[in-house]
C-alpha cells in the first residue's frame, strides 16, 4: 500500500540518490558509476536503493526524465519566434553545459550496444520531450501563426535535430547565434513576422 511519496519512498533520500547519480556520472563517466558509489555519496544503504531501483540505469533514467521535465518545458511569450529562440537556446545549454546533459550523453552512448536501454530511452525520454518540443508549434497553429496542415513532427526535427547532432555526434559548440539561426531559417521558410527578432536575447 502506498503512503505519502510514491512507493513509500523518503523524498529526501530519493533526491539524494538522484543527485549522487548525476554527480558521479559527471565525475567518473557511465562506466565509473556503481550502486555502491551512489549509496555512499547519497548517504543511504545499498539495500535501500535496491528497494527503489533495480540498476544504476534505472536511477539515471529517473533523474534524467525529471530534469528534462523541470528544465525543458518551453516558455510562452505569446509569439512563436520568441518561444523558439528561448526554447532552442535552453535545450542547447542543457545538452552541453549541465549535469543532466552529461547523463544524457552517457545514456545515449550506452544505448548503442544496449537495445533495452535504447528502447527505454526512446519511450521514457524522447517521447515525453518530443511532446514538450511540439508545444510552441501547436500554440502557433492555434493562434494562426502557422498553417493548420503543418507537419509538426518534421518541424521539430528541423529545429531540434541539429542540436542533438552536435551534442551526440560532432561535439561542436552551440552558441546562441547558432540556435537563433535555426529559428531564423524556420522563420523565413514559413514567412513568420520578424518583430520578435529585434528583442534582446532572453
Amino acid at each position: 500500500m502506498h503512503h505519502g511519496n510514491r512507493h513509500g519512498r523518503s523524498e529526501q533520500a530519493r533526491q539524494a540518490v538522484l543527485q549522487a547519480a548525476d554527480d558521479l556520472v559527471v565525475e567518473r563517466g557511465f562506466a565509473g558509476v556503481t550502486i555502491e558509489g551512489i549509496a555512499a555519496r547519497a548517504g543511504v544503504a545499498k539495500q535501500t536503493i535496491y528497494r527503489w531501483w533495480s540498476s544504476k540505469v534505472d536511477i539515471l533514467l529517473d533523474t534524467f526524465i525529471e530534469d528534462m521535465a523541470q528544465h525543458l518545458t518551453p516558455p510562452d511569450h505569446g509569439d512563436l519566434v520568441s518561444d523558439l529562440r528561448a526554447h532552442l537556446a535552453n535545450v542547447a545549454r542543457f545538452l552541453t553545459r549541465s549535469a543532466p546533459g552529461v547523463v544524457f550523453r552517457a545514456l545515449a552512448g550506452q544505448a548503442q550496444h544496449d537495445p533495452e536501454l535504447a528502447e527505454r530511452l526512446r519511450t521514457g525520454y524522447l517521447s515525453q520531450q518530443r511532446s514538450r518540443d511540439r508545444v510552441p508549434l501547436q500554440r502557433a497553429i492555434d493562434r494562426g501563426e502557422l498553417p493548420a496542415g503543418l507537419d509538426v513532427d518534421l518541424a521539430v526535427d528541423q529545429l531540434l535535430g541539429p542540436l542533438y547532432y552536435r551534442a551526440l555526434v560532432t561535439g561542436d559548440p552551440m552558441p546562441r547565434a547558432f540556435t537563433d539561426q535555426l529559428v531564423r531559417s524556420f522563420q523565413l521558410q514559413h514567412e513568420l513576422p520578424s518583430a520578435a527578432d529585434t528583442s534582446p536575447p532572453r
